[in-house]
């Protein structure tokens, strides 16, 4: 009789505190790294979302368009490696098991959260500097704008409870990817929920690393500046 290809709720359970312990004891340096990387692919993830959408007036179904996109981030992530902020925040798990401590949880979120923006503010500067933002005449750079100029001027009640929907789409796709014993099952698991909160519009703190940084530095262009104005009406 073949194995099941997925593993049991109690089985996912007991691997996502061991991996909370695991990640709890990561060297300081080993830490940084990984938190470096997870920032550079989520920020892939991000940028190519901007570029697939940054045309499609429908919000609909320009929401639709970059959710098929942006779950290529934490797919690499979960098969290539990278420690997320949001993912980990299930380190949670290992500390009320006693796996880990508090102050490790705490000291492991601080030092991703620094690491995550380094390495999406990397792409950020790479996509500048690759001239992407000139696409469609500089639509894409006015897109960027507009996209950073919606996130920040959201109030903390919106910002803070859409961050918290997000986590919990983000925390389902990385216990979907460890229930998934196989590469496909992997992808399927990870690609709905990013999806989903793709589509529902909800923040990612990581994702916001690479939008808002983007927009800031797009914003210094005087033509993609003309551009925001003409088509959304922004100064």
């Amino acid at each position: 009789m073949e194995d099941s290809l997925l593993k049991s709720p109690a089985e996912i359970v007991d691997e996502n505190i061991d991996r909370g312990k695991s990640k709890a004891n990561l060297p300081t340096i080993k830490t940084i790294l990984q938190g470096v990387l997870a920032g550079i692919f989520i920020g892939m993830g991000a940028q190519a979302s901007s570029v697939a959408a940054h045309s499609v007036a429908n919000v609909g179904l320009s929401r639709t368009i970059a959710g098929c996109v942006f779950p290529i981030g934490l797919m690499m992530i979960v098969f290539l490696g990278g420690e997320l902020f949001t993912g980990n925040t299930m380190i949670a798990a290992a500390a009320f098991e006693k796996k880990a401590t508090w102050y490790q949880y705490a000291r492991n979120l601080t030092i991703i959260f620094f690491s995550n923006f380094l390495g999406a503010f990397i792409i950020v500067a790479l996509t500048s500097l690759s001239g992407q933002w000139n696409y469609t005449e500089g639509l894409l750079g006015a897109y960027t704008i507009k996209v950073a100029y919606g996130k920040t001027g959201l109030d903390f009640v919106t910002a803070f409870s859409s961050g918290i929907l997000c986590n919990l789409f983000v925390c389902v796709a990385v216990l979907m990817a460890v229930a998934a014993k196989d590469a496909a099952g992997k992808i399927f698991g990870v690609f709905f929920p990013i999806f989903a909160f793709v589509v529902s519009g909800f923040e990612h703190c990581v994702a916001n690393m690479y939008y808002i940084p983007a927009g800031l530095l797009a914003k210094l262009n005087p033509k993609y500046l003309e551009k925001a104005e003409e088509a959304y009406g922004l100064t």
